[in-house]
């Protein structure tokens, strides 16, 4: 069993920055590829960005390009969201996920582990 667990979100003013970290936990944890996605009230879910394990690999959705940033430290199985010239349409609740095999990133039906989520806010 794999259990990823978020924080670092908050209230930040527009142009800020946050970083959002997620730990994961499991005997066996070992994924393909771990992901960031976020929900605003009253909309679907969204991807945010996503990075392959093994290489380091990544992949941002259009609106984030060049805001944010992913990483990941796989020694300490940590996954972090570095988010940077946040706008107040950034505000949602970001989760993040983890995926066990090879699969379309950009697809949170292809996670197969999910955190319970932080909520970040961005005020204008």
């Amino acid at each position: 069993q794999v259990q990823l667990v978020e924080s670092g979100g908050g209230l930040v003013q527009a142009g800020g920055s946050l970083r959002l970290s997620c730990a994961a936990s499991g005997r066996t944890f070992s994924p393909y590829g771990m992901g960031w996605f976020r929900q605003a009230p009253g909309k679907e879910r969204e991807f945010v960005t996503a990075i392959r394990w093994s290489d380091g690999n990544t992949y941002y959705g259009d609106s984030m390009k060049g805001r944010f940033a992913i990483s990941r430290d796989n020694a300490k199985n940590m996954v972090y969201l570095q988010m940077d010239s946040l706008k107040p349409e950034d505000t949602a609740v970001y989760s993040c996920a983890a995926c066990s095999r090879a699969t379309n990133f950009y697809r949170a039906s292809a996670y197969n582990y999910w955190g319970q989520g932080t909520q970040v806010t961005v005020s204008s």
